[in-house]
């Protein structure tokens, strides 16, 4: 139909508004459909044409058609898809997705560990123009419920009846978007988790090139291997201590560039470092990496020892994962390596000892928080830089190590700023029985913490248990104590442990700064710290505001 002159140019001033209103886009965005600016550099990876998820996909089809791309244990028989098969399965699963009822834009929800099938679903999702929603399988019945109606998610697969369970104790009204829920495992009869102990058997069937885990997984590896070396007597335990030695002193130098291999090293190598690795199913790794929070020294010079470097990485979620990350070639014990090729990093309001806020730049950061513009704007300044709330320091070379976090920052009654991690860090450091340290002390007149000790925990909860684990009796029985539970150590108050307990916050207590900073009174807490509990989140993070709401009474006593 022709318009008339009249209607003509009433469409001519429509078009005008409408190009008036388009906006330009800008680095972040907070509608599930909206544009950015990405972040290019002049050269290098951040150079790059970019691509999405599909195109690259549909690359690595053609490049490596038939060879592996997912295996999966499944019992004793090992499934395999190679990349043909990979990619027909998400594409079948994005299919199936859209025939749910998918919207675009829309969320996935995928409730349930590690597994073939969670891959299958997230690539599918992303094939079928929808957002993939992880949620933690530790998530209780209402953190769900918030990610699934924030997400918006359309479609929810479950991995069992647990999880179904809890979905379905969720009133249908508070989970609007969704449409429907998929169980893709028959009914839990085990936990195999990697904490339920199977993961030094499931790395010697997969023996992986590269191996990366949470500061938690190492430290039950190094607890293994220091239960297996405490079983050995005479001279073969003397060649471990001896190897471990050599170990230390030559990846120590080659931290420093010198790469010197004299004979004892290789001795050691094929006595002890070779076997270490052969037994852990790391005989074929040459990356081994820890990320999510800091990995502790003992664990870190341990491993180091063995020929085990462990390089640590730094990043977060709204940075699509890695900024830093260390490598056999740049690599410093407690340090996160260096910033990865194509990104950028500032130290915003550094201190006078170079410590300030880590902000990360390139095109690994991400589009905005869903619909949260005020948080958006929080994290992202009007230059672009993603602000981590994290503290940190670069040293000469560009090794960034992470001090803190600003949040977390104590400020004492008398105005002393005391950075909380370095002291906890050191406690656990100084008394080997403790597992958790949390300092308190804001807006309070002096410092005080809250301690656990190392226990064993139940492998299909997680709970943890009253028995002490086995370094803890070990440290007991070097006092003469003959304690074996927390109970027994709490309730009678031990006094052969409370004084080695009190000599280590004696010793962390001198290398405070100042007395504002010296730890006056502490209290064994009579559990660890745990996800079950809810003191530690699902990547072991300590919930600092939790744990000081939840041992209120005890906190209390200690200034009263």
């Amino acid at each position: 139909m022709i318009g008339t002159p009249k209607t003509q140019e009433g469409a001519k001033d429509l078009e005008a508004d409408m190009n008036k209103t388009q906006v330009t886009p800008r680095l972040w965005t907070t509608c599930r459909d909206g544009e950015v600016l990405l972040r290019l550099s002049k050269h290098g990876p951040g150079h790059e044409t970019p691509m999405t998820i599909p195109e690259f996909f549909r690359e690595s089809v053609n490049r490596f058609g038939i060879y592996p791309a997912l295996a999966s244990l499944n019992g004793k028989k090992w499934e395999v898809l190679n990349f043909n098969q990979y990619y027909e399965a998400c594409r079948k699963a994005a299919k199936s997705l859209i025939k749910l009822g998918l919207e675009r834009f829309h969320g996935v929800g995928i409730l349930g560990f590690n597994s073939a099938e969670w891959f299958i679903t997230a690539v599918g999702a992303i094939l079928a123009g929808g957002l993939c929603v992880g949620i933690y399988a530790t998530n209780s019945a209402e953190a769900c419920q918030y990610v699934i109606t924030h997400a918006k998610v359309n479609i929810l697969l479950v991995e069992n009846d647990q999880q179904l369970q809890k979905i379905l104790s969720i009133p249908q009204s508070s989970l609007e978007p969704l449409k429907a829920i998929i169980q893709y495992r028959l009914p839990m009869k085990e936990n195999n988790n990697l904490y339920s102990g199977t993961l030094v058997n499931t790395l010697r069937k997969v023996k992986p090139t590269i191996f990366m885990g949470v500061p938690q997984i190492w430290e039950k590896i190094h607890e293994t291997v220091k239960k297996n070396s405490a079983k050995s007597t005479g001279l073969k335990k003397k060649v471990f201590v001896w190897a471990r030695n050599i170990g230390f002193k030559v990846n120590s130098k080659k931290m420093l560039g010198k790469y010197d291999t004299p004979m004892s090293y290789r001795v050691a190598k094929t006595l002890v470092f070779s076997k270490v690795k052969t037994s852990l199913g790391l005989d074929h790794c040459h990356s081994f990496i820890s990320g999510a929070v800091p990995l502790n020294q003992e664990t870190a010079e341990f491993f180091l020892s063995l020929d085990i470097p462990i390089g640590e990485l730094y990043g977060l979620s709204e940075s699509s994962g890695p900024h830093t990350i260390s490598n056999q070639n740049n690599y410093r014990l407690l340090s996160c390596g260096k910033i990865l090729t194509g990104c950028k990093n500032m130290l915003f309001q550094q201190n006078k000892d170079g410590i300030g806020e880590i902000c990360l730049w390139g095109r690994h950061i991400f589009m905005g928080y869903l619909e949260s513009e005020t948080e958006t704007t929080e994290a992202i300044d009007d230059e672009g830089w993603l602000h981590s709330g994290d503290l940190g320091q670069l040293d000469s070379l560009g090794f960034l190590y992470v001090t803190g976090r600003i949040k977390e920052i104590l400020i004492t009654a008398g105005g002393e700023n005391v950075p909380p991690i370095p002291v906890e860090t050191l406690v656990k450091r100084k008394i080997p029985i403790i597992s958790n340290a949390m300092l308190v002390g804001d807006k309070l007149k002096f410092l005080s913490m809250l301690l656990t000790l190392k226990c064993e925990m139940n492998q299909m909860s997680g709970e943890p248990l009253d028995k002490l684990n086995l370094e803890a009796i070990n440290f007991c029985r070097g006092l003469g104590s003959q304690a074996s539970t927390v109970t027994e150590i709490v309730k009678q108050q031990d006094p052969l442990v409370y004084k080695a307990i009190q000599q280590g916050i004696n010793a962390v207590n001198q290398e405070a700064m100042n007395n504002t900073q010296k730890i006056q009174k502490w209290v064994i807490l009579e559990k660890d710290f745990s996800i079950y509990g809810g003191e530690l989140g699902p990547m072991m993070k300590l919930k600092r505001h939790f744990v000081a709401q939840k041992y209120k009474k005890q906190i209390d006593l200690m200034y009263h």
